[in-house]
């Protein structure tokens, strides 16, 4: 479990001499350690220190920023790709110099070889000074191949790095930017979005680096070519080089094609992944709700249009592979025939020289050129996406600070704002209110009244149209959702303040944590995943105020953490926390607890944003001003809490924080802690070792098309091979006839040198057009089954996603799965078909080129042979450590992701503590990381290819001398024919090896596709046995002996549960937070298999399918979930109901009033997770959705915690008069929702303690209850005790009852029930 540290080893590069950097002699170390045994993240090199995020970032930030505020002063668009020239473009500049060079070698090689070929054509034994030229010319090739080798890796190495710093550089602005983004650009854009910018967008920076040279050099270089040709050839040279530019030109066509291809691609991948992000963080809810199949659906269709648009880059770049193959072929061709209908003569050597000539263009202009005009065309889209989201806007700067006569203050004077620009009516109007040290102000209102929206003001998040916020001193933030990052529950609460070990347990004592993290495992350093995964609800919002307590700011903002905890723990809370540790403190409080109203300094009422009323608690016992419909619940409190002694005035409260010292807390807490890095423990993933097997390539191919086709696949490319070889040997026999009608050996005129020239020219015409066939076919076959293969295997792992238990979603962070779907799909998508493609050419071809030389001149066997063992070793010995070192990018590219989606979740709170520099060191970190095993896979590849042109060039040295050494026994077409060969073959060869490494290194993404689709599976959707269609009939429940644990080596969370639910019943069910009210509902679901059974009207849920049975129950929770799209899909996915239902669900809601105030009204959009309406409305939107199901069980999970009581009481009874023939299950923290039921079920530890009445409870001073409804104060007890006193005995209509041995099973043997036989009763009926 690596912490994010700098490494204490350097790297070796460092220190390398020069000889040890141009042949990487200093990766041996890790070669060594890669070949014993697999890589792990500890031995990966540190990032050197000019390749550090922060660093890259930084500087190219700075451009950024000049480039902002000259583009303002201009009044224009600021330009990203000028930034980028700006701070890359000089060392880019110089790099594109060592291209230069490396291209000019290319040329000059075909002049050595043509005056060697000539020294063959025209051969003297006598002429000792024609043999040392040769000899010469033999160097002079040798030493060109070898400076070429040493140039282009040279070259391939630092044009890649530059590309890493520039990726590297975009990243951190990227994160750095949506640290900073406003509420209104967090509404135009998604994580999805987001996460596909920095997976896919960027790398297209990465990959035109490296060819972008290509589109000046690959040009010079055909000029140059074509006056060489000139020279050797004259006139018939230029209709060759028509071909070129012809061609040339298509694939500028193709440029813009793949610009506009790339465009669309994008945007539907944004779309696909955003979907994607959605279905991760709502999982429990699709499943709960059966959505998975419309979930894939939706995501198919995506993708399938996404797909179509992939296969059309796809042929294109399948186009360019085949005039890669072909063009050279082409020229030659067009060339010769050319010059038989001018009638121009030419030697044996001319026509190798030519060949040689048109071979060297065969990179730069026919592979290199294109993939720079794909490149640079999808890296234009890419800049525009980046640049219009950094051009978003941020928020604006009205942080709170310091005070500077050292009194911290709040002051909101006359503050109006809107959230939306457009908006007509503002979300907060006319707020006027200050709060000094040692004041408490309770915020309280209905829901949507704007009381989020007033924290989010003094935040400086909601910018003011009218008014002012001033706020002096450090903010301390608790959101209504609680934010925790993936790490330990003792990093979160720390949150890069310095450990003191007196003042952490005062924070956690003060927060009630000391319990929960005694039942953890492995207590404060137990680990948590994203969301806070595996703590409860009220456990996260403990861990998010504690956090908040431990920074010891000034002014404390606390949305709401009170709804989230039992009544016993929200007492703890106030009294402990709110009032004791935060006394000296400013403190605002959102609430809907309104027992505690009486002990706050001041109240503000806030209804539909403006305030109501603001006064002290005993200034508004007294007054006559109906605000009843706000506080129903407190104004029955006439008199203080003895708990807590006199409530505080505004006068008293402030005399006291004048007077009195800080409580014990602060002396735990010096002023002036220092602050360190936020620790993140993020596991990296398992990963695979040793090579790709067979299988995995078997599947790959398979996934994508029948055997057949890959059988028709195979002969078409040994075809197309055969083809472009036999044209070689052609060209032997060619120019040996064409050297005798030079050197008037035959005579042009005779009828059988016609007959033999004009065969030559058809079957050399139909090897061209064969070559060019089936190089066209069998590119664009093999891009479609290979992007065929991709879809496939996207679609097998979005279904085994959607089949994967609960688990695996709370096990994995959101980033490791988008990883997957977004950077691993990507490859498969884009990378992988090209790279194969090329590899399956060249491989082909260097087959073909080899059998030739063989052919030609047996005695080329033995060095051939010999290369071929040396290049499979060094193959084999390398792509251990470089296999190893891909899987390690692949994994270190998650915790990237993963804290990004972190980061957007907890943006705000990010911003309330000022974590944004620690969050960004945080992320520079990952991406260093990441850089680390990126940095080894280019220099391992490089390494290898290096030591691949060096051999090469040793092997072109052995041939050039050794045709010269055995001149007499060869001919002219046979030496011409070899060392032209030879010459194609040293880029071929290594090129080769190169991309079967890359393939391999490519299939790891393969690799991890089909991981996902092959892992444990929760129980089918369906089975044979299907209930009948109107099941559950009448919602009778029964759970026998139920142990429920959410991982098979994970602790129990319900243990040995017996319970019955009777038809229609209404149930409560309470229980300290944690007490395992949530697990008995996910046992219910089934979301784990619970031990034991549970029985509905009779049929056992074991028995039936997941869907079967989910479908049957509707359930709304307590962390609402709502997915982009109009409020009307959000309701209704599937289009099920009426308008006027849905209108009506809304009215039982409380929300009706809400939704027509929107100007859409049911067609109105919301932003991702809903955030463009309040935790409560969303809450509450979710509730209708569950209601509209109109299923004989509904269950209410925490359902309204965040709503106000009265909303609530008025939902509750709509349920109790609506549903009166439902089954309802109600989860709550809040008691009044639960006293009108006919029985409360009451869970401590994970066992039923307490099932009865709510009155038989009350009147068991024992009971745990009791004690529950006792701390909400004596007014509010004595209310729930009356209101449970009046519940009539004949709604609950079979009452329970206990023994002491047989019924412990099901329940406490420490309650009291009566009428024991109606229970044996029951109990016989089941």
């Amino acid at each position: 479990m690596p912490l994010l540290y700098p490494k204490v080893k350097p790297n070796p590069l460092q220190k390398a001499n020069l000889c040890s950097r141009l042949f990487f002699w200093w990766l041996n170390p890790l070669f060594k350690i890669g070949h014993k045994r697999k890589l792990e993240e500890d031995d990966m090199y540190p990032v050197l220190p000019e390749d550090r995020s922060q660093h890259l970032g930084e500087e190219l930030q700075g451009y950024w920023d000049q480039e902002v505020s000259r583009a303002q002063e201009d009044a224009r668009e600021p330009s990203l790709m000028k930034v980028i020239i700006k701070c890359y473009g000089k060392s880019y500049l110089v790099l594109g110099m060592l291209t230069f060079l490396e291209e000019g070698t290319r040329v000059v090689q075909p002049i050595f070889l043509g005056k060697m070929i000539s020294y063959v054509e025209n051969y003297d034994p006598n002429d000792s000074a024609a043999l040392h030229g040769a000899y010469g010319y033999a160097a002079g090739l040798s030493a060109c191949v070898l400076v070429w080798a040493v140039l282009h890796h040279l070259y391939f190495y630092h044009i890649q790095r530059v590309g890493m710093r520039l990726r590297v550089a975009v990243c951190h602005m990227v994160y750095r930017k949506t640290l900073r983004l406003s509420s209104s650009a967090m509404g135009k854009t998604t994580t999805g979005q987001v996460v596909n910018l920095l997976s896919n967008n960027v790398n297209r920076l990465d990959q035109v680096t490296m060819f972008l040279h290509y589109l000046w050099v690959g040009p010079l270089q055909a000029i140059a070519v074509t006056a060489l040709l000139w020279m050797e050839i004259g006139i018939s040279c230029l209709a060759g080089m028509a071909v070129l530019i012809i061609l040339l030109l298509l694939q500028s066509c193709f440029g813009t094609l793949f610009s506009s291809l790339r465009s669309k691609t994008a945007t539907l991948t944004d779309d696909r992944i955003k979907t994607m992000s959605e279905i991760i963080t709502g999982i429990r809810t699709i499943k709960m709700n059966v959505w998975e199949k419309s979930f894939i659906d939706r995501i198919t269709r995506l993708r399938r249009m996404e797909i179509s648009k992939i296969l059309r880059s796809s042929y294109l770049r399948g186009m360019n592979l085949a005039t890669f193959f072909a063009v050279s072929k082409i020229m030659i061709f067009v060339t010769f025939i050319t010059s038989e209908l001018l009638d121009n003569l030419v030697t044996g050597s001319q026509v190798f020289v030519v060949v040689t000539l048109f071979e060297a263009l065969r990179f730069s202009s026919t592979l290199y050129f294109p993939m720079a005009v794909e490149k640079v065309s999808e890296a234009v889209v890419s800049i525009q996406r980046i640049k219009k989201f950094l051009l978003l806007d941020e928020t604006s700067q009205c942080y709170s600070q310091l005070p500077s006569d050292g009194r911290t203050i709040v002051d909101v004077q006359a503050f109006t704002a809107s959230w939306e620009k457009a908006s007509e009516t503002p979300t907060l109007q006319g707020l006027s209110f200050t709060v000094r040290p040692g004041e408490l102000l309770a915020v309280v209102g209905p829901v949507g009244a704007g009381k989020s929206s007033l924290l989010s003001a003094v935040l400086g998040e909601l910018p003011p149209s009218q008014g002012k916020v001033s706020v002096h001193g450090r903010i301390a933030y608790v959101s209504q959702q609680p934010w925790l990052f993936p790490g330990t529950v003792k990093s979160n609460i720390l949150f890069g303040k310095k450990y003191e070990k007196e003042w952490y347990e005062e924070v956690i004592k003060a927060c009630a944590l000391k319990k929960d993290l005694h039942l953890l495992e492995e207590g404060d350093l137990t680990e948590i995943g994203d969301r806070g995964t595996p703590l409860s609800e009220g456990q996260k919002a403990r861990v998010s105020l504690a956090r908040a307590v431990y920074q010891d700011a000034d002014i404390y903002l606390l949305d709401d953490p009170l709804s989230a905890v039992d009544a016993g723990v929200s007492r703890h809370l106030f009294e402990e926390c709110i009032c004791q540790a935060l006394k000296n403190k400013i403190t605002i409080l959102v609430t809907h607890q309104f027992q505690y109203l009486q002990d706050t300094s001041q109240i503000l009422a806030l209804k539909n944003g403006k305030i109501v009323d603001r006064r002290t608690y005993s200034e508004l016992l007294k007054s006559r001003i109906d605000i009843s419909s706000l506080f129903k619940k407190g104004n029955k409190q006439s008199e203080p809490s003895p708990a807590l002694g006199t409530p505080t005035l505004i006068s008293e409260s402030l005399a006291s924080s004048l007077q009195s010292p800080r409580p014990s807390l602060k002396d735990a807490a010096p002023e002036d802690r220092d602050t360190e890095n936020i620790q993140v423990t993020l596991p990296l993933e398992d990963h695979l070792e040793g090579k790709v097997g067979f299988k995995t390539y078997k599947n790959y191919f398979t996934a994508g098309a029948g055997w057949s086709v890959i059988l028709f696949l195979i002969l078409v490319n040994i075809a197309a091979q055969v083809a472009y070889i036999l044209q070689d040997w052609w060209l032997a026999y060619w120019a040996n006839v064409q050297s005798d009608l030079y050197f008037g050996e035959l005579v042009k005129e005779d009828e059988d040198v016609v007959f033999i020239l004009n065969w030559y020219l058809r079957v050399y015409s139909g090897l061209t057009v064969s070559t060019i066939l089936f190089g066209i076919t069998r590119s664009l076959l093999i891009f479609y089954v290979l992007v065929n293969s991709s879809q496939t295997l996207h679609s097998k792992m979005l279904e085994t996603i959607l089949r994967a238990p609960v688990l695996f979603f709370n096990r994995n962070p959101i980033g490791r799965i988008l990883n997957r779907f977004s950077k691993d799909i990507g490859h498969m998508d884009d990378l992988l078909p090209v790279i194969f493609q090329d590899f399956m050419q060249t491989f082909l071809l260097v087959v073909g080129v080899l059998g030739v030389m063989v052919a030609a001149i047996p005695w080329i066997a033995i060095p051939v042979i010999t290369l071929g063992i040396i290049f499979f070793v060094l193959r084999w010995y390398f792509l251990r450590t470089s296999r190893d070192v891909k899987r390690l990018e692949c994994t270190t590219q998650s915790p990237v992701f993963s804290h990004l989606a972190s980061s957007l979740w907890g943006l705000r709170t990010i911003r309330a503590y000022k974590a944004e520099q620690r969050l960004q060191e945080l992320f520079d970190a990952y991406q260093d990381l990441h850089s680390e095993a990126w940095f080894l896979l280019l220099t391992t590849s490089q390494s290898l290819a290096v030591y691949l042109d060096v051999i090469c060039a040793i092997f072109v040295t052995v041939v050039a001398f050794g045709a010269l050494i055995l001149v007499e026994t060869l001919n002219l077409g046979q030496v011409g024919l070899v060392l032209s060969l030879t010459l194609t073959l040293t880029r071929m060869f290594q090129w080769c090896v190169r991309q079967s490494a890359k393939v391999d290194n490519m299939m790891i993404s393969v690799e991890r596709g089909i991981k996902y689709t092959d892992f444990e599976k929760e129980a089918p959707w369906e089975l044979e046995y299907r209930p009948p269609p109107s099941w559950p009939y009448v919602g009778k429940i029964y759970f026998y002996r139920i142990n429920f644990r959410y991982s098979l080596d994970g602790p129990p969370v319900l243990m040995d549960l017996g319970a019955l639910i009777k038809p229609r019943e209404k149930l409560g069910i309470v229980g300290r937070t944690g007490a395992g009210k949530s697990s008995l509902i996910a046992a219910l679901f089934r979301l784990s298999e619970p031990e034991g059974g549970v029985r509905i009207d009779g049929i056992w849920i074991s028995r039936i399918g997941l869907h079967d049975l989910r479908k049957k129950m509707s359930v709304a929770l307590q962390e609402p979930v709502l997915f982009t799209g109009t409020m009307r899909k959000n309701l209704d996915p599937f289009n099920e109901y009426l308008e006027e239902e849905l209108w009506n669900v809304l009215e039982e809601v409380q929300l009706k009033e809400a939704i027509k105030a929107f100007p859409s009204g049911l067609e109105t959009e919301l932003a991702e997770s809903g955030l463009n309406l309040s935790v409560g409305q969303r809450q509450l939107v979710c509730l209708a959705r569950a209601i509209l199901r109109k299923n004989q069980i509904l269950i209410l999970d925490k359902a309204t915690s965040n709503v106000d009581p009265r909303i609530d009481e008025l939902i509750q009874k709509k349920i109790h008069e609506k549903l009166t023939q439902c089954t309802v299950l109600t989860i709550t923290h809040r008691l009044s929702t639960v006293i009108d039921c006919e029985r409360i079920l009451v869970f401590d530890s994970g066992r039923l303690n307490e099932y009865t009445r709510p009155y038989n409870l009350l009147k068991n001073k024992d009971s745990l209850f009791y004690e529950m409804v006792q701390n909400l104060g004596e007014e509010e007890a004595s209310a729930l005790t009356k209101r449970a006193r009046q519940i009539p005995e004949d709604r609950v209509k079979v009452p329970f009852c206990v023994t002491t041995s047989f019924m412990s099973r099901f329940v406490s043997p420490t309650i009291h029930f009566p009428l024991k036989g109606l229970w044996l009763k029951y109990y016989r009926e089941e």
